[in-house]
């Protein structure tokens, strides 16, 4: 019987930590938009991923206008590294704000080794004034 007891009570307190996890996107989506840097993006861009290869070439952004960056990875295990922009996403934190405040071209490149074909995921983001 207390074995009984026991395991009843060890499968509530299991259920009540699954049920109290808050995921930090709900948390970001909760406040009206704005993250934790303080600034509402007024753009969305979602970056998709696929085996070696990024789903386009260029992505284009504004100087000065807050944008809210997602990666989506749609096939294989990748991330995404843009120095310049202090960005960086992949499957465990999938989306940043950031705000360019420079104009210029920056290299994005996979964060995550992917296997053969990793060196050549490269593509630009261009910011344009």
């Amino acid at each position: 019987m207390k074995k009984t007891i026991a395991l009843v009570l060890s499968c509530m307190l299991l259920l009540t930590l699954v049920a109290c996890g808050k995921n930090k996107e709900d948390a970001s989506t909760a406040n009206g938009g704005v993250t934790d840097t303080g600034v509402a993006p007024s753009e969305e861009l979602v970056i998709k991923a696929t085996n070696y290869s990024f789903d386009k070439q260029e992505y284009h952004l504004k100087k000065g206008v807050p944008v809210k960056i997602t990666f989506d990875n749609k096939e294989g295990t990748h991330g995404v590294l843009v120095p310049g922009l202090e960005l960086q996403l992949d499957n465990k934190h999938k989306s940043q704000v950031v705000t360019p405040d420079k104009a210029g071209t920056f290299e994005m490149t996979c964060s995550v080794f992917c296997g053969a074909g990793h060196t050549a995921m490269i593509a630009k983001v261009i910011v344009d004034e």
